[in-house]
């Protein structure tokens, strides 16, 4: 039983280990998409203010070309951890599957645990009727 509770704990740990990568990997995902974001409004305005918006004109911002890269960069690191973000969900899921696994199993014990407590008292109970009833007889 103890060793039970140990898995139980331990399954639980798992879970919540794995729930926090899940929400650190959005939260990548969400912080690159905001800089991308940031980045795109950079270039639209480094191409207002230079007034060339055709990126191979010769005279095109340099800036906006570094921006893009770093925007393109960003944009790629955001989906590769859309996969790794995929994977996690995946083993999430899979560890909350075990963890109710485990529970189920305790909670089945402690049913059956009570269903013998329960019988013995009533056994108690049927040994003492039978005794008041022997005695009344």
């Amino acid at each position: 039983m103890k060793s039970r509770n140990s898995l139980i704990r331990l399954k639980r740990f798992q879970v919540d280990e794995k729930r926090r990568q899940v929400v650190q990997i959005e939260m990548m995902i969400a912080e690159f998409e905001r800089m991308a974001s940031e980045l795109d409004d950079q270039i639209l305005a480094e191409q207002k203010r230079s007034g060339i918006t055709d990126i191979t004109h010769f005279a095109y911002p340099t800036f906006a070309k570094a921006a893009m890269a770093r925007r393109d960069n960003l944009m790629g690191s955001a989906n590769d951890l859309r996969g790794q973000l995929d994977a996690a969900q995946a083993a999430l899921s899979e560890a909350i599957e075990d963890m109710k696994k485990i529970e189920l199993l305790e909670e089945r014990d402690h049913l059956r645990e009570r269903g013998a407590q329960e019988a013995a008292e009533q056994d108690a109970l049927d040994e003492v009727a039978g005794r008041m009833s022997y005695r009344s007889a």
